[in-house]
């Protein structure tokens, strides 16, 4: 309510500043926050740019809607239950080797799309898509270390991009390594035997340990002119030691290692013809190669092996024409995966899995007047086989968003969108695995995708000063893939079923961000009520929560500070009710001439922080499930980023690419 009171205060405090057009949409002349039909196109400050070590640590200090991005883990989370974030570099997915090595002279604006078209794909739910310039000369030479000082972990990354006139030659390795010693699981569980007794258990976690030492090299080489990209990358990823877990408890003690290979071949075609029309055409193969073992020794011993083998090849070709008043989009995707991975030990199965997709899409995206719109169709058709089980699934997939400018510096948005959701392909193998004495967790073959039908309404109120939003979100997902425990001979098996399910959520959320001093000091703060509907022949099940943050930067000549904070994310999904661990931080940079030094504080005045919760909510289960670390609390790492260039001269766009695919089908304990 206090949220939603401050959005329409700021709504009336209405500026006098002059409306334009900039990429066909309205925008706000002298704001750095361009509002478009499909999300936002944000100019970075220069204070912002110096100030920021790497992509991570430009993009925290941006306060992105839903999104929270942590520089030290390099990692994106959505704070949403709507789907995954994808970052990009001019339109191609950006991989963390990218980021890590972007340098912020070439960095012109971020085009954050927070309902991206049915080009995308399902289950992305956020797309940010850094445009950089296009160097033709010189070098660009660097490295970004990262090292925390009160835990063992860390990621060391060294790389170099070359340019001489049209080619372009780029060489990136990573090494990344984490010890970690305290963590501290607790979990209380009370199961209802068939006898109609209650069987209470308390696992307690004494002592553990989570270690991991990899690395990765990556290779580019690029061809380019005004009107034409051509560019390839092969990377290679490894475990140099296997990624080892072990947690003793009162009883007994569990283990699990697992070791990883897997080299990527991505092929990129960009080309321009008579300056209105392009075509854009890409391709990837992976492969995948997993050992891994497990043992989960309450109630005696259970141990088993997995070795997998993983290929895939994914392609996609997109004709586009910009037209006036409209730009016009046609592609298709195409993908063949195969899977083959061989349980041995107590857990014997020989798991063998084909799937393709194909998919087709047409997309007009233009304005009539003040009114902007995007409307869409997609056609997939998907064909799945293991063993015994085969099916093909089709759907289509119509999305259309309208926005309308309702007054001066307020417009309102509205998106409708039917997509799928397919479940991990893990959860679809014909495989058990024990989780403990009591409980085994079951793969279904036979689970099928369900849709998703989607309505999102937004009020947006932009000023130079001020942009504050009140969203509404509807989502069902019809006959959907929905947790369900089953009781059998003492055995409580977790599996998934199709069945009629009905899970849905709301949320009215308000996200608002005040330009306190310009390009010194900025805050945001973010924040709504979600509920929550999960509905099966067996359950019914809802939840209300909060969610919300805060945060505020602040440029003071060459230093540049920023505090976050927020309270997680609380949802809830089938049986189970998830709260994703608060985060708060403190960083502070600053800028020599060729080194800029972070000192990144992370839970501060807390030894011991949550790091997951999670409640199970059963006819036959009900349990709670928490972790802490103390490598977590008070963290202190150091960041220091060198970078040397010489010769540099610019054009263009230079597109970067990384899609590849990390998805083994194995099925393991959580």
């Amino acid at each position: 309510m206090l949220l939603s009171l401050l959005t329409i205060g700021m709504m009336v405090q209405a500026q006098e500043v002059k409306e334009g057009e900039t990429l066909q949409e309205v925008t706000i002349q002298g704001s750095k926050v361009v509002q478009r039909v499909d999300g936002q196109v944000i100019y970075p400050t220069r204070q912002q740019l110096e100030g920021s070590t790497n992509g991570y640590s430009l993009l925290s200090k941006l306060a992105l809607p839903h999104l929270r991005i942590d520089p030290v883990a390099h990692s994106f989370t959505a704070l949403s239950n709507l789907g995954s974030v994808q970052v990009r570099i001019n339109d191609i997915v950006a991989s963390k080797e990218d980021l890590l090595a972007l340098d912020m002279k070439v960095v012109e604006h971020i085009e954050y799309i927070d309902n991206p078209g049915i080009r995308y794909g399902e289950g992305i739910a956020y797309i940010v898509n850094i445009i950089v310039k296009k160097p033709v000369s010189g070098h660009n030479i660097g490295a970004d270390l990262t090292n925390t000082v009160t835990a063992v972990n860390g990621e060391e990354t060294v790389y170099g991009k070359f340019n001489y006139g049209k080619n372009e030659f780029g060489v990136n390795y990573s090494l990344g390594y984490q010890n970690f010693y305290g963590s501290e699981h607790e979990e209380e569980a009370t199961y209802q035997l068939e006898s109609g007794e209650k069987l209470s258990i308390l696992r307690k976690q004494s002592d553990g340990q989570n270690k991991s030492f990899d690395h990765n090299l990556q290779l580019t080489y690029s061809l380019s002119d005004s009107n034409y990209v051509l560019q390839s990358k092969l990377s290679a990823r490894r475990d140099i030691q296997p990624h080892r877990s072990w947690s003793k408890f009162e009883a007994y003690e569990d283990h699990s290692s697992s070791r990883t290979s897997s080299p990527i071949l991505d092929l990129y075609l960009h080309r321009d013809y008579m300056c209105h029309q392009s075509l854009t055409a890409n391709a990837v193969g992976t492969y995948i190669k997993t050992d891994s073992h497990a043992e989960h020794n309450e109630g005696g011993s259970y141990a088993y092996n997995v070795t997998g083998k993983t290929f895939s090849l994914w392609t996609e070709a997109i004709y586009e024409n910009r037209l006036k008043p409209f730009t016009l989009s046609l592609g298709a995707q195409y993908g063949q995966k195969y899977i083959y991975n061989v349980y041995s030990g107590d857990a014997v199965a020989s798991n063998s899995m084909r799937s393709s997709m194909l998919y087709f899409f047409g997309q007009v995206k233009g304005r009539l007047g003040k009114l902007g719109f995007i409307g869409g169709l997609g056609v997939s058709t998907r064909y799945y086989r293991q063993e015994k089980w085969n099916d093909r699934f089709l759907l289509f997939r119509p999305k259309v968003t309208f926005a309308y400018p309702v007054a001066k510096n307020l417009k309102m948005k509205y998106d409708f969108e039917v997509s799928q959701h397919i479940s991990q392909i893990a959860l679809v193998s014909d495989v058990s695995i024990k989780q403990n004495a009591m409980e085994t967790l079951a793969g279904n073959p036979e689970i099928r995708p369900n849709r998703v039908t989607t309505h999102d309404l937004r009020l947006t109120y932009s000023t130079p000063k001020i942009t504050s939003e009140l969203q509404g979100y509807w989502r069902l997902n019809a006959n959907c893939n929905m947790e369900k425990y089953i009781r059998k001979n003492g055995i409580f098996y977790q599996t998934q079923t199709n069945d009629g399910n009905k899970c849905s959520f709301f949320f009215i959320q308000s996200y608002n961000r005040w330009e306190a001093v310009p390009q010194h000091l900025s805050v945001t703060l973010y924040g709504g009520i979600y509920r929550f509907f999960n509905f099966t022949d067996d359950y019914r099940h809802t939840y209300t929560t909060f969610n919300g943050g805060t945060s505020v930067e602040a440029y003071l000549g060459k230093w540049s500070l920023t505090a976050y904070a927020d309270n997680g994310w609380n949802f809830m999904e089938g049986e189970h009710r998830g709260h994703q661990a608060p985060t708060w931080y403190f960083t502070a940079s600053y800028q020599l001439k060729n080194i800029t030094l972070s000192l990144y504080a992370q839970h501060p005045f807390c030894a011991r922080p949550l790091t997951n919760k999670t409640e199970v909510f059963s006819r036959y289960i009900r349990k709670e499930v928490s972790q802490h670390s103390s490598d977590f609390g008070n963290m202190l790492t150091l960041n220091i980023r060198w970078q040397l260039s010489s010769g540099r001269k610019y054009r263009d766009i230079q597109r970067t690419m990384n899609h590849q695919d990390t998805e083994t089908g194995i099925l393991q304990s959580k």
